[in-house]
Order: C-alpha cells, then sequence, then structure tokens
C-alpha cells in the first residue's frame, strides 16, 4: 500500500506539472539533434520580462529574460541561468523562486531557460532530454555567449542555479562549463554518481546546495532517484565531494538558522574553509523540507513533494553567495 501511495504521488506531481506549463510551446522533433547548426537568435534588450529564441543542434530552443530596472549598459552586469525541474519550464521557474525580484533589488540580469521537452540533458541518461540526445551543455553555453553579445554583462559573473533535473543540469554546467560558469547554486538535487566520478572543473568551482531530509523524489541519504532515474550522492557526500574538488580542507565550520516561523521545518548549514582561490563551499540542510525552493512556491501539496520551509529564502541566499564570490574573487 505505502509503494502504491508513493507511485501514486509521484504521478499525481507528474501530471500537476504538466498541467502548469500547458502552455509551454514544445519542440516537435524527437529524434537526436545534428552535431552543429548555424546558430540565430532573438532578443529583445530593454527593461522586464522577454522572450528569445534561437536555433541550435536542430532545434529552437527558447527562454524567458528577466532585464532589471537598475540595468545599465555602460556598466556590465552578472548574469544568472536559473534551471526548472523536469516537466517545468522557465515561466514556472520564475513564479516558483522570485528571482525576478532579487534580480530588480541586486541588479543582476537572470534567464529562465526552457529544457526540451521540459527536461533537461544532466548526463544520468533518464530524462527526454538525454535519451534524445541534446547537447545542453552545447545551448546553455551558445545562451551565454548570445546575452553577452546583447547585453552589458560581466563574463567573470555568470552563475547557474537549478532545482531537481535543473539542479543536477546545473552541476553539470560546473563540471564541463566551468570555463564560463563563476560558482552554482544546486537546489533539491545530488551529485549524480556518474558525474561525481569524472568531474573535473578547470577552476575550484564555489557551490551552495540546499538539500530537505524529507525529499521523496532524490534521497537525502544517497542512492536512486525516484522512477529509476539514476544512482547519486547523498547531500552530505554530495558537498564534501564538491568541497574535495575545490581543494577544501576536511574540517567544516556549522550553524544553525534562527527558526522564524513554526513550519515544521528547522534549517543548518555547513561551510567548507581553505579551498583553493579562497572559494566557498556552503551546504544547507532543510530538517523536513521536501522536493521545494526553500521560500518559494509550494507547488504542489506537501503530501505529495513535502514541505517548503519559511526559515530560509533560496533565492535571496544564494545571490548573497554569489556576491560573496565575486567579493573574494576581486571581480
Amino acid at each position: 500500500m505505502r509503494l502504491l501511495m508513493r507511485a501514486g504521488g509521484i504521478f499525481l506531481l507528474s501530471l500537476a506539472l504538466i498541467l502548469s506549463v500547458a502552455g509551454c510551446r514544445l519542440a516537435q522533433r524527437t529524434s537526436a539533434p545534428p552535431p552543429s547548426a548555424a546558430l540565430t537568435a532573438t532578443t529583445t534588450a530593454t527593461y522586464g520580462d522577454h522572450t528569445g529564441s534561437m536555433e541550435i543542434g536542430g532545434l529552437t530552443r527558447t527562454w524567458l529574460l528577466h532585464v532589471p530596472t537598475k540595468y545599465n549598459s555602460l556598466s556590465p552586469a552578472p548574469l544568472l541561468l536559473a534551471l526548472h525541474g523536469r516537466l517545468g519550464d522557465g515561466k514556472g521557474m520564475a513564479s516558483l523562486t522570485h528571482l525576478s525580484q532579487v534580480s530588480d533589488q541586486n541588479g543582476f540580469i537572470v534567464v529562465y531557460p526552457d529544457g526540451y521537452q521540459r527536461s533537461w540533458a544532466d548526463g544520468r541518461g533518464a530524462t527526454a532530454a538525454d535519451q534524445a540526445g541534446v547537447d545542453d551543455v552545447a545551448f546553455l553555453s551558445a545562451l551565454v555567449a548570445t546575452l553577452t553579445g546583447t547585453y552589458a554583462i560581466d563574463a567573470r559573473r555568470v552563475y547557474v542555479t537549478g532545482i531537481s533535473n535543473g539542479g543536477f543540469m546545473a552541476q553539470r554546467l560546473g563540471c564541463d562549463l566551468s570555463a564560463k560558469i563563476a560558482a552554482i547554486a544546486v537546489d533539491a538535487a545530488t551529485f549524480p554518481v556518474n558525474l561525481a566520478d569524472r568531474c573535473a572543473p578547470s577552476h575550484p568551482m564555489p557551490v551552495l546546495l540546499f538539500n530537505g531530509t524529507d525529499d521523496p523524489l532524490v534521497p537525502y541519504q544517497g542512492g536512486v532517484v525516484a522512477g529509476d532515474r539514476g544512482e547519486v550522492y547523498s547531500a552530505p557526500q554530495t558537498a564534501a565531494r564538491w568541497a574535495a574538488l575545490a581543494g577544501c580542507a576536511p574540517t567544516t565550520a556549522s550553524a544553525t538558522v534562527p527558526t522564524l516561523v513554526n513550519d515544521g521545518t528547522t534549517v543548518s548549514d555547513v561551510t567548507y574553509s581553505g579551498c583553493r582561490d579562497s572559494v566557498l563551499v556552503r551546504f544547507y540542510t532543510i530538517d523536513g523540507g521536501g522536493h521545494t525552493w526553500p521560500g518559494g512556491m509550494q507547488y504542489l501539496p506537501a503530501s505529495i513533494v513535502g514541505k517548503t520551509t519559511r526559515n530560509l529564502d533560496a533565492s535571496q541566499t544564494l545571490w548573497q553567495f554569489f556576491a560573496q564570490v565575486t567579493a573574494r574573487n576581486g571581480a
């Protein structure tokens, strides 16, 4: 009975997410794209929200872009890529995270790309994008290049965040596109074993992690992702692996985040020190938290995806982390 309830929960999760993004245009091509193709793009260089598209790998790829009110073409701005989860889309990611509001407060540009058939080719082989042979590393690299050519963007301050499948993809970019990525922030995802074993960033990668102990889809203690979607490290092992890649000392500093709301969750964090180039690796555990965005929208009932903590705002926290990374790098 418990297995049937879990299976039913995952079905409802998939159905609800599909309904929530029914307006998204999907690429109709299902075959693997050719290795290269001409690149074209459309963008609009004004404040607010805009859509964009490009042709790459035989597919039309799309995104939602938010240009902050503080944007000044004479002062290069940071760029943040925000990657949705499986069955989501860029518009849904914007609603889930309120990152556009944080963008307006802090003056960075944020782009919400759309995955192929609402998924990312994160390397686990478990998504429509992976199974179709889509090269999402190439797409997201081209997206960064396109936006950098359209807006005044500081190439030293390009960051990536993502939830679930988007969080797995953010880690893949941290490994495979590290020359263009300054830091990553990962929510509701841990290190896939096959990626962790081969990851070799070109520079010590600053990493921020958020994981809930009661995540029903990506197991906090490691193992196999729900739906047989790949073997992953535990959340603590993920943090330790990224810290090792950054050359951090094995010692850590731990702290408890003040509990502001009695919502059944508490938050603690671990920070690794002694890393190469003074980079930061930080890991937040949401005790009682689920497969959710801390401080974001409770997009499905807690009985299906777990609780969304109100004791931490992931969007504000990740930007503070990226700003700290920038300050340490002198950018």
